[in-house]
């Protein structure tokens, strides 16, 4: 088990395609098995730091680096 924040990094970083997915929240909440609401702050909290940019239905990775810096941390 670990850390949603780190799953859901390796999960954007796994399916996007050209730095861009076309997932909802509710979408990437049932492939990691969590509430939709804790997908949507993690997100917005990803946001909020510039990692990604988000608009209906898409999101996109504005610093792949960082998010994978965050993915591969130790817990």
């Amino acid at each position: 088990f670990r850390r949603m924040d780190v799953r859901l990094a390796e999960k954007l970083l796994a399916l996007a395609e050209n730095g861009t997915l076309m997932s909802t929240h509710a979408q990437l909440a049932a492939e990691l098995g969590t509430a939709r609401e804790v997908v949507s702050r993690q997100l917005a909290e990803f946001q909020r730091r510039g990692w990604i940019s988000m608009t209906r239905g898409q999101i996109t990775l504005s610093d792949i680096a960082a998010l994978t810096a965050h993915a591969e941390a130790p817990d």
